[in-house]
């Protein structure tokens, strides 16, 4: 079979499209809410099973979110983590309990 210059552009741009598919996915975006809880690591650790702190990783993701939202709109800070959650918008708090919950572990 014989191939005009223009299939052979089109069937390298088409190897190209493939190929770029394929490392955007080995270097897709990490799950929603990871980067935050990288903020959590001190005291909960990087898989959120607290060592001395509260372990949130399998916690319900409902119950992390209300915390979060209670500490939030504290008047008076009594923690750090009352600080911590003051700079999280709605959807980051979701997004940061949804992935708590998703790690495994049992939660306190």
């Amino acid at each position: 079979m014989r191939y005009t210059p223009r299939t052979q552009a089109l069937r390298s741009a088409l190897a190209a499209s493939i190929a770029l598919t394929v490392i955007g996915a080995a270097h897709a975006a990490p799950p929603a809410g990871r980067l935050l809880a990288a903020q959590c690591a001190q005291c909960h650790d990087l898989d959120g099973n607290g060592r001395g702190f509260e372990e949130l990783a399998g916690e319900s993701a409902s119950e992390i979110y209300h915390e979060l939202v209670e500490m939030k709109n504290r008047t008076r800070i009594e923690s750090i983590m009352d600080r911590q959650a003051r700079g999280y918008t709605d959807a980051q708090m979701r997004a940061l309990a949804a992935y708590l919950a998703s790690l495994p572990g049992g939660g306190d």
